[in-house]
């Protein structure tokens, strides 16, 4: 066998081996970082297997279920799919744009009694923005803004 030979040899034998740890690594545990996404149908009707299971849940905050007690901080709340409703608590605060009537996805798992328990709240919302009644037209805000900077124009809005 010539020099040749032996390195290709050598190349294709490292190559496989790097590849086999390549994909060992990739799909070793692929399964147990996987993260469902689970309505509220379908979570009320895998309940009883899904205890212990990270999934995500989405559904919209059902109109006045909303406890917030700062307090002990803890969050809970009723989230609905328009058929069924799962009660949810969340540690820790929740999102400013959080409120009855949004939709929100809940990263956690659910408990023996179909409750959703879980510390990562996510509020969905569309990417359109849309300015509040009242707002000040573009031409407004850049008056005011170099009144401002000239200093001729108090930016807190007093006398």
């Amino acid at each position: 066998m010539n020099d040749a030979t032996r390195r290709r040899l050598f190349m294709i034998g490292a190559l496989t081996v790097a590849g086999g740890a390549l994909a060992a690594i990739s799909f070793g545990n692929m399964g147990e970082n996987l993260v469902y996404y689970w309505d509220v149908g379908e979570l009320v009707d895998q309940c009883d297997v899904a205890q212990g299971a990270t999934v995500r849940l989405g559904g919209m905050v059902v109109d006045g279920s909303v406890d917030w007690q700062p307090d002990a901080n803890l969050l809970a709340f009723r989230i609905t799919d328009g058929s069924e409703q799962v009660p949810v608590r969340v540690s820790g605060a929740p999102p400013q744009m959080f409120r009855e009537g949004i939709g929100v996805v809940i990263e956690g798992s659910p408990t023996a009694d179909c409750t959703f328990e879980s510390d990562r709240l996510m509020v969905k919302h569309s990417n359109e923005y849309k300015a509040p009644d009242g707002e000040m037209t573009p031409e407004e805000r850049k008056q005011l803004y170099d009144s401002v900077l000239d200093g001729s124009a108090d930016p807190g809005g007093g006398q």
